[in-house]
C-alpha cells in the first residue's frame, strides 16, 4: 500500500536545517513536496478491527479481510459512496448501538461520526463515540430520559449511561455562511442533512458516516480514499476552509502527528500560507490546540511539524528560534526534542502528565535561557510568561505554576529542595526535574529518591 512519507521524528541535523532553509526560500512548491524520513518504529495492529492493508493486498473475501475499501459498493449521482465494512462489534460500545436503533426505529437516519469511524478504520480502538442524526435535539430529547440538551451555539444532546459515560449526539448541520467582515465563520447554527453535514466537517478523514445497522460506511468527501493513503485533507479548498477557522490548521498538524499520516501536498501549501491568520482566533482555542498536540503520545512528531510548517514561528516564536540553533546534543534546541520524547514516553506508560508540567516542558528552555544572568529566577520567567499569557492566554494557574518549578529547579538537582517540597506543586516539579536531567544525559538517581521520601 502507498503510504506518504511520514515527517521526521529525531532532532533535525545541520543538513536538514540548511536543506529546510532554501526550500523555504524557494517557494510554496518546493516546500509542498519536501518530506524528510524518520526512523521506522513498529506500529501496533489491533487484529479485532477492519484491516485496510489486508484488503489491498489481495484478500478479496469480505468476510475475511473485514470490509471493501478499495471500491465502493454503490455510487450515486449527489456523489455518495457506500462502502460494506464489518467492524467486530466488540470494538462499538453496546450502549452507542442502542442510542442508533432507538432513533433509527423511530424513523430518523442515525450514524456513528468522525472519530470513532476514522480510528476504527485505522485500526485504533476508539476512545469515545459520536452519533449524528437526522431527529432535532427536542427529538432525541424526548426519546431518552437519561440525556439533557447542553449548549447555546449549537445544542446536543447528551444521553448518559452507566459509570458517567456519554453519548453525544448532534443533529445533521449544514455549511454556515460566512460574517460580513470576511471568512471567518462567526456562528454555524442551522441544521441539514446528511451529505450537509459531511461536507461541513473539517477533514475528509472526520466525514465518513457508519451505519452500525446495514455495516455500510458513507462517504461524501473522498475520506476513504485519504485513509487509504494515509493523508490528513481538508473537505474543500485548504485555504478556504482554515480562512474559514484558523484552528483547523493546528487540528490538521494534530492529526497528522498523533495518527501517524502525511499532510496532502495543498493542506501543506495552504498552512503555510495561512498561519498568521492563527492571530484572528480565540486565544483560548488556540492554546488548548497546542495542549492537544503535546497529548496523545506524539508530542515530538507534532511539534516537529508545527516547527517545520513554520506554524510554531507565529505561536511561540522563543520556542522556533531555539529549534533553529538545534546544532548537536548539547544545545538547548536538541534537549527541547529530548523533553517531548519524555511526554511521549510517560503517556506510553500510562501516565498522564498535568498542564502544567506540559507548558513547563515544551517551554522549559527558552524559560531557561530568560533566566541566564538574573538573580531573580522567579522574576525573569514571570516577565517571559506575561507576554505568552497575552498572545496565547495560558491559564493562571498553569502560568504560576510554571514559574515556582522553574524557580525551584536548581534547588532540586542540588538534592534541597526545601518548602517546596512539602507543597503539592513538588510532584510537577519532580517530573520536570527528571525530564530536564534525562535531556542533558544527567542521572536522575536524586529525583527517584525525592519522590520516594514524598510518598
Amino acid at each position: 500500500m502507498w503510504r506518504q512519507a511520514p515527517l521526521l521524528l529525531a532532532a533535525p541535523s545541520p543538513e536538514t536545517l540548511e536543506t529546510r532553509g532554501i526550500l523555504l526560500k524557494l517557494g510554496l512548491a518546493s516546500v509542498r513536496n519536501f518530506r524528510v524520513p524518520h526512523k521506522k518504529r513498529a506500529r501496533t495492529r489491533n487484529e479485532a478491527s477492519v484491516s485496510i492493508d489486508n484488503e489491498i493486498e489481495g484478500r478479496d473475501d469480505p468476510k475475511e479481510a473485514g470490509s471493501s475499501l478499495d471500491s465502493p459498493q454503490s455510487e450515486r449521482a449527489d456523489g455518495l459512496r457506500r462502502y460494506q465494512v464489518f467492524f467486530d462489534q466488540s470494538f462499538i460500545d453496546p450502549d452507542v448501538r442502542k442510542v442508533v436503533r432507538r432513533l433509527a426505529r423511530y424513523n430518523h437516519e442515525a450514524y456513528l461520526v468522525g472519530g470513532c469511524v476514522r480510528d476504527l478504520l485505522l485500526s485504533r480502538k476508539p476512545k469515545d463515540f459520536d452519533v449524528a442524526t437526522s431527529a432535532h435535539p427536542e427529538e432525541v430529547r424526548a426519546l431518552f430520559r437519561n440525556s439533557r440538551i447542553i449548549g447555546r451555539r449549537f445544542r446536543l444532546v447528551h444521553v448518559m449511561f452507566h459509570g458517567r459515560k456519554v453519548i453525544e449526539v448532534a443533529t445533521f448541520r449544514r455549511n454556515p455562511r460566512p460574517s460580513s467582515d470576511g471568512q471567518l465563520i462567526r456562528n454555524d447554527n442551522a441544521f441539514g442533512d446528511a451529505h450537509e453535514d459531511a461536507e461541513r466537517r473539517d477533514f475528509t478523514i472526520n466525514a465518513l458516516f457508519y451505519d452500525a445497522e446495514s455495516h455500510h460506511i458513507m462517504d461524501w468527501v473522498g475520506g476513504m480514499r485519504d485513509i487509504r493513503r494515509r493523508i490528513v485533507d481538508t473537505v474543500g479548498e485548504p485555504e478556504v476552509r482554515f480562512r474559514e477557522d484558523p484552528v483547523r490548521i493546528l487540528r490538521a498538524i494534530k492529526f497528522a502527528g498523533r495518527l501517524d499520516l502525511g499532510l496532502a501536498p495543498a493542506v501543506y501549501d495552504a498552512i503555510v500560507y495561512c498561519r498568521e491568520q492563527l492571530h484572528l482566533s480565540a486565544r483560548p482555542r488556540v492554546a488548548e490546540e497546542i495542549l492537544r498536540l503535546l497529548r496523545g503520545g506524539e508530542a515530538r512528531r507534532s511539534i516537529y511539524i508545527a516547527w517545520e510548517t513554520g506554524v510554531l514561528d507565529v505561536l511561540l516564536p522563543e520556542l522556533a528560534a531555539l529549534l533553529y540553533d538545534a546544532d548537536g546534543d548539547a544545545t538547548p534546541g536538541a534537549r527541547v526534542w529530548k523533553q517531548l520524547e519524555y511526554i511521549d514516553q510517560r503517556y506510553r506508560a500510562g501516565e498522564v502528565l498535568d498542564d502544567t508540567v506540559l507548558w513547563t516542558l515544551l517551554l522549559l528552555e527558552a524559560m531557561k535561557e530568560s533566566c541566564e544572568g538574573q538573580r531573580d529566577r522567579a522574576g525573569a520567567v514571570s516577565e517571559f510568561l506575561d507576554i505568552l499569557i497575552e498572545r496565547l492566554a495560558i491559564t493562571r494557574r498553569c502560568a504560576d505554576g510554571m514559574r515556582r518549578i522553574v524557580a525551584a529547579l536548581p534547588k532540586v538537582h542540588n538534592g534541597r529542595p526545601g518548602r517546596i517540597a512539602r507543597s503539592e506543586t513538588f510532584k510537577l516539579v519532580l517530573d520536570v526535574a527528571e525530564a530536564d536531567c534525562l535531556s542533558q544525559g544527567m542521572p536522575t538517581k536524586h529525583i527517584a529518591k525525592l519522590r520516594a521520601a514524598r510518598r
